[in-house]
């Protein structure tokens, strides 16, 4: 959902994250992935300008989700 939102391809989430392609795809995938690894990938979804939401936090929903930071 974030990749989508900054319109980013599997590639360019790798480059901004320093994580391999297959990873992120195994990770999408729904694969577990090392504390380490979900670090570099939420670290390079936020320095592009997305928060992500947690359970409670503020959403439409009040569930788990991204938007663009302000």
């Amino acid at each position: 959902m974030a990749r989508a939102a900054l319109k980013w391809s599997i590639d360019d989430l790798a480059a901004a994250s320093k994580v391999g392609r297959n990873t992120i795809v195994r990770f999408e995938a729904g694969t577990q992935a090392r504390i380490a690894t979900i670090s570099a990938l939420r670290t390079a979804i936020e320095s592009a300008g997305i928060t992500i939401l947690n359970d409670g936090d503020h959403s439409l929903s009040g569930g788990r989700g991204v938007r663009l930071s302000p």
